[in-house]
């Protein structure tokens, strides 16, 4: 976690507050949008200890996997998801092509 600073942090805190709900970003994604596209692995890190009251449900990997380490895992995340209304699929994976979301700039 040492490798980014506070304000990527902050930056990628911004970026999943406006995460719509049925939609998802992956760990990449918000990486190379917060600053360092080679962070994805640091994002998961923040994500396992950023704000509660932030949707993390909305990240996922860029293959569109669940997180074992989400609070209950893959199928805690599941839940949260679905809760939104969106579809999971049998290996805990969303439909990442159709769902992706991107800020607008």
């Amino acid at each position: 976690m040492s490798r980014v600073d506070a304000d990527f942090k902050k930056r990628v805190y911004a970026l999943v507050a406006q995460i719509p709900v049925g939609r998802v970003m992956t760990y990449g994604q918000l990486a190379a949008l917060a600053g360092a596209a080679w962070a994805a692995w640091e994002v998961g890190q923040i994500a396992h200890t950023g704000p509660a009251d932030l949707p993390w449900q909305r990240v996922v990997n860029k293959q569109g996997g669940l997180a074992s380490g989400f609070p209950g895992g893959k199928a805690g995340h599941q839940r949260a998801l679905e809760q939104e209304g969106v579809q999971v699929g049998p290996d805990y994976e969303v439909e990442v092509e159709k769902l992706l979301w991107a800020p607008q700039k």
